[in-house]
């Protein structure tokens, strides 16, 4: 039996990095999977296409995530094409670090609103269909500087400390209708984004991790498939930290 047999499964920002690996673990773990993305039309295509072939409903659709009016047409667009939402994945991100004497208002806004307003936008418009049917599970992508801050990304920590209260918020509004919130805080996760790092700079990141190792996207996704199935029915209002001990 795969754990999210006949789920419907919401994940944002899945073209790329930790999204994509959710959507590719959560279609082999055999959930429905409607995803989003935005600029990376041809990755988002491609990873349609790959994950068709897991037999399961897949369907990707081009939002911004950071919209109000765009995320309620995204949810009824997929309650309308899947017939239910039983999981959020709220995972659309962005950085624009620098130090905070450099930072633009721009820079602090752009972050805020795609990271910190995308998660209300589509939390406001799923609680809907998942009121109705007296279920549901939340999940936002949230990170370990929310809880430690990081010089140079002032406006990625605010938007993720943020995340962090939203989402005990929610799970203390929604418990009694049997609608889970709960919040993941990745560490050091090779994606792309870390590609960029030079030898130099990853060993001294690894310094700072006791298992010595980065983490990968499936350690993400695999998380976040505990806590879309049935096995964690009893959590709600929690941050699983997933660093390898970086932030303990």
């Amino acid at each position: 039996m795969k754990l999210l047999e006949g789920k419907v499964a919401l994940i944002t920002g899945a073209s790329r990095g930790i999204g994509r690996s959710i959507a590719q673990v959560f279609a082999e773990q055999g959930a429905n999977v409607a995803f989003t993305y935005l600029s990376s039309v041809e990755k988002g295509e491609a990873l349609e296409k790959e994950l068709s072939t897991a037999g399961t409903k897949i369907k990707g659709y081009r939002s911004d995530a950071s919209d109000y009016a765009a995320a309620e047409l995204l949810v009824e667009s997929v309650v309308h094409d899947f017939g239910k939402i039983d999981i959020l994945i709220n995972n659309a991100g962005i950085t624009r670090d620098t130090l905070l004497m450099r930072m633009s208002e721009e820079q602090w806004d752009d972050v805020l609103r795609i990271n910190l307003k995308s998660v209300f936008n589509l939390t406001k418009a799923s609680i809907k269909p998942m009121m109705r049917a007296k279920s549901g599970s939340i999940i936002n992508i949230t990170s370990v500087v929310g809880l430690t801050g990081n010089a140079g990304q002032a406006n990625y920590s605010a938007s993720k400390a943020g995340i962090l209260g939203f989402t005990k918020s929610v799970a203390k509004e929604l418990g009694s209708r049997n609608i889970r919130s709960n919040a993941i805080a990745p560490g050091f996760i090779e994606t792309e984004m870390t590609g960029e790092l030079n030898e130099e700079q990853l060993k001294e990141w690894m310094k700072g991790i006791p298992l010595k190792k980065p983490g990968q996207g499936t350690d993400i996704a695999n998380a976040c498939v505990f806590l879309a199935s049935d096995m964690s029915s009893y959590i709600t209002g929690q941050v699983l930290v997933v660093d390898g001990g970086m932030v303990m």
